[in-house]
């Protein structure tokens, strides 16, 4: 596109990217102006980077937005850029106050300090071989539609937890028809299960994965991994982190509270864990802006989850799981320093023996201290496809020794698909943590028979005793909002084939 003359356009927004090039950080900034407008709003772009010139209106291209104008006056560029189509303009509601600046990193000491719950809430016990889902539950098109419009800007948060309410109480709903002994609440109101935090947490916003493909080493390689793989790209979405990464207000604790609303049973809470935090949130040439390294920012993902979890527990949750499957990708992708989607953690690695390391040490910083019954670990290989050959696969050999360190109370693994090994490498985990098998693989349409689960329930009641085991699928049913493993009519008849199994061990 030629320089035109764009007097005739101004716009809603504007902001100056100084010298940053599209893979150092300019497009996340875009995303952090552009999504609070509504179609047709103008974002007005100003950059010193010449490499802005080609990569930009690429961008416009590939993300369906317009490249209106451009200009530039010696080396300072002008760019305005429609959200959507220009024709769009005047037909949606006015533009929303722009996003504040990035700010700066403050000391410990002006941290508000963790503050508890007025009033305790006491937890229900989990019984012996309780049945229970992972976490997510595939969502409804319409609770979707409300979760893209509220990302977006589009729908207010009175209305969208509305939403997300009425698509909770169907999941509460299915758990109790299939004959759950635990209770989840699906998920419903995250966009997946580690990246929704972006929504909860200061200094974070969602930005589309395909946003953050220049990010990467080999973008293109990337790119066409991501479609081997089955992840689209357009629609899954990533933590961008622009600030100081402050826990304000309850991660999930919200939806802990409206479960305990709906339900007398007890209720599990998933949240993702430190280490996935920590993988996923750190990208040096964005976060380097807020924090020197990955240890720093580690540092303020701990406190927030630990505040969390303390909340969680305050308010009633008999079970608070907190998912590393990035784990998995440490141990299993085969090659060191290799940058891998596993479960959206773009971040690179710095070796098995260094890594497994850093995340026991993080876990423990979250979870020391807290009542050991209640926190829980899950880990899995990769749950964003129904293809198991493209989803890690090994034993839990190398893994087995770092669980044990880690100072929770129970290990829910993925054990039901064969890429998984031999359960009883699991007899090495501590003796009086409670062990939850995967005895149904979500990954697959039709659900398993009921003698094969009670055979799979028989063999782990031989190896760990009745009083330790826990019963649920390998996995959640729907790991990202846009892109779930099966049908909720699929989910619910699973769990109530354990939950048939299960009974024939507790009658």
């Amino acid at each position: 596109m030629n320089a035109v003359n764009d007097e005739t356009f101004q716009p809603d927004v504007s902001f100056d990217g100084g010298d940053l090039d599209c893979g150092n950080g300019l497009l996340l900034l875009i995303r952090k102006h552009i999504d609070p407008l509504p179609r047709g709003g103008l974002l007005e772009i100003r950059s010193t980077e010449i490499s802005v010139d080609e990569d930009l209106p690429a961008w416009c291209r590939l993300t369906g937005n317009e490249l209106v104008t451009w200009s530039k006056d010696g080396k300072q560029r002008r760019f305005l850029v429609c959200k959507g189509r220009l024709e769009e303009r005047g037909k949606s509601e006015a533009p929303k106050v722009p996003a504040t600046p990035m700010a700066t990193v403050v000391s410990d000491a002006a941290l508000s300090p963790l503050t508890r719950r007025k009033e305790r809430v006491p937890a229900p016990s989990v019984p012996p071989l309780a049945v229970m889902g992972i976490g997510s539950w595939p969502r409804p098109r319409w609770m979707i539609e409300a979760m893209h419009d509220y990302v977006q800007g589009r729908l207010d948060e009175a209305s969208f937890q509305e939403t997300a309410n009425d698509a909770v109480r169907l999941v509460a709903a299915a758990q109790e028809r299939a004959g759950v002994d635990v209770m989840t609440d699906g998920e419903q109101r995250r966009d997946s299960y580690a990246s929704f935090v972006a929504t909860r947490l200061d200094g974070c916003q969602l930005v589309p994965l395909i946003d953050l493909l220049p990010l990467v080493d080999h973008p293109e390689e990337f790119e066409a991994e991501l479609r081997a793989l089955d992840v689209p790209a357009g629609e899954v979405r990533h933590p961008g982190v622009f600030g100081p990464i402050r826990r304000t207000r309850p991660i999930v604790g919200h939806e802990l509270d409206f479960m305990r609303g709906i339900t007398r049973k007890p209720i599990k809470v998933a949240l993702p864990g430190p280490y996935l935090l920590t993988r996923t949130m750190w990208m040096e040439c964005i976060s380097e802006q807020v924090y020197a390294s990955r240890e720093q920012i580690a540092g303020d993902i701990v406190r927030a989850l630990r505040e969390e979890v303390i909340d969680l527990l305050d308010g009633g949750a008999a079970l608070v799981q907190l998912d590393e499957p990035v784990l998995s990708e440490v141990v299993f992708s085969g090659a060191k320093n290799k940058r891998s989607f596993m479960c959206g953690a773009l971040s690179e690695s710095l070796g098995p023996e260094h890594e497994l390391a850093f995340a026991r040490d993080l876990m423990n910083a979250v979870v020391d201290g807290l009542p050991q019954e209640r926190v829980a670990l899950h880990v899995c290989r990769g749950n964003w496809t129904p293809d198991e050959s493209v989803a890690l696969a090994g034993s839990y050999a190398p893994l087995v020794d770092t669980l044990a360190q880690m100072h929770v109370g129970a290990y829910l693994l993925e054990m039901c698909t064969p890429r998984a090994g031999e359960i009883e490498v699991l007899r090495q985990l501590p003796e009086n943590a409670r062990i939850g098998i995967g005895v149904v693989n979500q990954k697959h349409l039709d659900p398993e028979a009921v003698d094969d689960v009670a055979a799979k329930i028989g063999h782990a009641i031989a190896l760990f005793g009745r009083e330790r085991l826990l019963l649920h699928p390998d996995c959640g049913f729907a790991t990202f909002a846009d892109n779930p493993i099966c049908s909720a009519t699929s989910a619910e008849a699973k769990l109530g084939v354990i939950a048939r199994a299960a009974a024939r061990f507790t009658n």
